[in-house]
């Protein structure tokens, strides 16, 4: 995941949940996001939170 650019994560990311995608998928995206710092850009930020 890191050759996405930030923009490009946050933009799956927004997908995944938006159509429901598996939640280890969207957990490993969200991971991803935590990782590079990126939570405060995006609503709804919830599954890291509950690890």
């Amino acid at each position: 995941m890191d050759k996405l650019t930030n923009e490009l994560l946050l933009e799956c990311y927004e997908k995944a949940v938006e159509l429901n995608l598996d939640e280890a998928f969207i957990r490993l995206i969200e991971q991803e996001i935590y990782s590079r710092s990126l939570t405060h850009m995006i609503s709804g930020f919830s599954h890291i939170r509950n690890n």
